[in-house]
């Protein structure tokens, strides 16, 4: 399996199911989350980065239900794919990198059908936030609290809140905290990706955790 592949698929069956048949993906990158997406009638992939997209569909090319644009959250152009009738948007690990996260999540909700439903995934717990998180350039890390308040000033209702990866969470801290790392080397992420995540995966999906590395929230459109 490829770099990360464990953790995309942990993150698809996390994810995928609160999803409806056309769904926005907003921060797409070069299209590694994508993939779990091509099962739904429309996904129209979303990234600030021009290159990116490019690649994206090159990587996807021929996939008759997948479109993309490349625009910020903010700008008038997204606000434009409120014509592509989406009932879903997913947001993963991309909130964190806006100044304006509350707008961003205006800016999604605006472009859903009523009850339309918002995905995210955020990274959790200020006290992890390290060397790492500003190379990453993450204007914060959440907490529950923060995530409802800012959801509640979107005019969004939250259907679910939970804390995903609790392995990660050490990780990040020790990273952080103890060896103040810069970045996450790619054999640290190999070792996750196959040694831990598996097991770890297993039980979250059997026992929600306490805390984690991160939150993940689905929100509905009034």
């Amino acid at each position: 399996m490829s770099r990360a592949r464990n953790y995309f698929a942990w993150q698809g069956r996390m994810v995928t199911p609160e999803l409806g048949q056309r769904v926005i993906e907003v921060g797409c990158g070069i299209g590694n989350f994508t993939e779990m997406l091509l099962d739904r009638a429309a996904v129209c992939a979303v990234d600030v980065d021009p290159r990116s997209v490019e690649q994206l569909l090159a990587r996807y090319a021929g996939r008759r239900n997948l479109s993309a644009v490349a625009c910020d959250v903010q700008s008038e152009q997204f606000s434009q794919l409120s014509r592509f009738g989406a009932d879903s948007c997913v947001c993963l690990n991309v909130l964190e990198h806006t100044a304006n996260d509350l707008g961003a999540l205006g800016r999604m909700a605006s472009i859903l059908r009523p009850n339309g439903v918002i995905v995210l995934l955020v990274p959790a717990f200020p006290s992890l936030y390290g060397p790492i998180d500003r190379n990453l350039r993450h204007h914060r890390r959440y907490t529950r609290a923060s995530l409802v308040h800012l959801a509640a000033a979107a005019g969004l209702r939250t259907r679910k809140l939970c804390y995903l990866n609790v392995a990660g969470f050490f990780g990040w801290w020790t990273n952080a905290h103890l060896f103040r790392g810069e970045v996450q080397s790619a054999a640290q992420i190999e070792f996750f990706d196959r040694y831990v995540v598996p097991p770890c995966s297993w039980i979250e999906d059997r026992l929600p955790p306490p805390f984690g590395q991160s939150l993940l929230m689905v929100l509905v459109k009034s």
